[in-house]
């Protein structure tokens, strides 16, 4: 089974010192099995928006590694920018993406909000579905003022009382919000003029609390030199994108202003560029007709996919499918000395040789790569045998069935890695002395593979209730692991 994974996707207030901005990368991504998928800055925000997904627990300890680094490098008493924000950290959302649901991602916001609180001295505020107070739900409720207008209210004003930490601003992080919240894609439209007031006038046209559209928030900046709508879209079912943009392009054409571009600041599900070209084309079944999409379908599932589910709390795949592709890997490697060494005159009198042993460690890589999934399908088996009840009869020969089954791919796998084995060895004596270290990796990775796949038939026929069945397999085995051992 493939890891629970939520998104999360803090907001920092930075957006023009580049040595911050990679500290901040390299506090998200020192935390093991974080995948950090954006990074956007924008000078005139003077903001980082930083989009990463994770197991549970390590989103929460990466998040609270980049709160501290940014609570040492940045002062919100030397910020100045466009956006509105009250911290260092200026927010903290946490979004389930894979087997995590909403009230898990208000778990993980609520753990962040009181670590960070003790070992930062920051307050914190829940906002969103994490929220404890009603009026916190809205992030430009909780930011109103920001860091100035918070730092004179904090401890004097009980409605600003935080739900973490301390009642008082930090002096140079502020405070930070932390929540969790559905998708949202921050949408930013620019116009084809400098008037801000034109911007805000169709930001306060457009947003929910102003009457306008459903789950949208909007605001006017000038940016670049040009005026922007800049919008958060809390819910892009509800409202997606293309909505937003004919609603904010009439406003504008009723200015007499013209729309230069839009922006997407973050990531966004891909419905929702998607469903704009299906909209605009009046294509009702767009993505039945997506040429990459069916690529993609067919090529299966991608290595860190495929890792994700190796590191999974499912049996399979498992031990031999990893020795399985080890020795793919290995094969690999033997194919690509072999192609150096091909075709260059310093080589030519081996070039027959190694030509043949290129086509051989190919036709090795494709069965070894065809065994990752092989071993993977016939340890199913065994797990559906053994989930079958102990009193029926047929339990134990299904079982046996199973087991004898599930020793077949490793050895298989075994006697391929053997070979490779010679052939990884045959080629570092002959083959591209500039690639020798490769051909030595190769061999380790055979080796490895075979050591693997040989404990995985070790390991299944000694779970057989008569283990002479499988003892001609298992001789074979161990007569390969004594002569790699040679």
């Amino acid at each position: 089974m493939p890891a629970p994974l939520v998104e999360c996707v803090p907001n920092f207030s930075e957006g023009r010192d580049h040595a911050t901005i990679d500290a901040l990368r390299t506090a998200l991504t020192g935390v093991p099995a974080v995948k950090l998928l954006d990074v956007q800055a924008d000078v005139s925000h003077n903001r980082s928006v930083f989009t990463f997904v994770a197991p549970p627990d390590a989103a929460v300890e990466a998040a609270l590694r980049a709160m501290r680094v940014a609570t040492e490098r940045i002062d919100l008493t030397q910020h100045t920018g466009e956006h509105p924000r009250m911290g260092a950290t200026d927010v903290v959302p946490f979004v389930p993406v894979r087997d995590v649901t909403m009230d898990q991602c208000v778990s993980l916001a609520r753990r962040l909000g009181e670590r960070a609180a003790a070992e930062l001295g920051i307050p914190i505020y829940l906002y969103a579905r994490a929220a404890v107070r009603p009026e916190r739900q809205r992030l430009p409720d909780i930011r109103k003022g920001e860091f100035e207008g918070l730092r004179e209210r904090i401890g004097t004003d009980p409605a600003v009382d935080p739900d973490f930490g301390p009642r008082r601003i930090h002096p140079t992080a502020g405070a930070t919000a932390v929540g969790a919240r559905p998708f949202l894609v921050a949408f930013n439209i620019y116009l084809d003029t400098a008037e801000v007031a034109i911007a805000k006038e169709i930001a306060k046209r457009i947003r929910t609390s102003s009457g306008g559209l459903p789950a949208v928030q909007a605001s006017g900046f000038e940016v670049g030199g040009r005026a922007q709508v800049s919008m958060n879209l809390l819910d892009i079912d509800t409202t997606p994108p293309a909505a937003v943009y004919g609603a904010v392009e009439a406003e504008a054409r009723a200015r007499g202003v013209a729309i230069v571009k839009s922006e997407v600041v973050g990531l966004v599900p891909e419905r929702a560029i998607l469903g704009a070209g299906a909209a605009a084309l009046r294509l009702p079944d767009a993505t039945d007709h997506l040429l990459e999409a069916k690529i993609r379908a067919g090529e299966g599932p991608t290595l860190d996919g495929w890792l994700e589910d190796l590191a999974g709390g499912a049996p399979v795949p498992g031990g031999g499918s990893a020795a399985a592709l080890a020795g793919a890997l290995a094969a690999a490697l033997v194919a690509m000395v072999a192609r150096l060494t091909v075709g260059r005159k310093a080589y030519a009198a081996v070039e027959r040789r190694a030509a043949e042993m290129l086509t051989e460690a190919e036709g090795l890589r494709a069965e070894l790569r065809r065994l990752v999934d092989d071993d993977a399908a016939a340890y199913a088996k065994v797990s559906a045998a053994y989930a079958i009840p102990k009193d029926d009869p047929s339990r134990g020969r299904t079982v046996d069935a199973g087991l004898l089954g599930a020793a077949q791919p490793p050895a298989e796998v075994a006697r391929r890695a053997a070979r490779l084995v010679t052939l990884a060895r045959d080629i570092a004596q002959i083959g591209n002395k500039n690639a020798r270290s490769d051909a030595k990796v190769a061999e380790a990775l055979a080796r490895a593979a075979a050591a693997g796949a040989i404990e995985n038939v070790r390991v299944n026929v000694a779970g057989l209730s008569d283990p002479a069945l499988g003892k001609k397999l298992l001789a074979e085995t161990e007569r390969l692991e004594r002569d790699l051992r040679a």
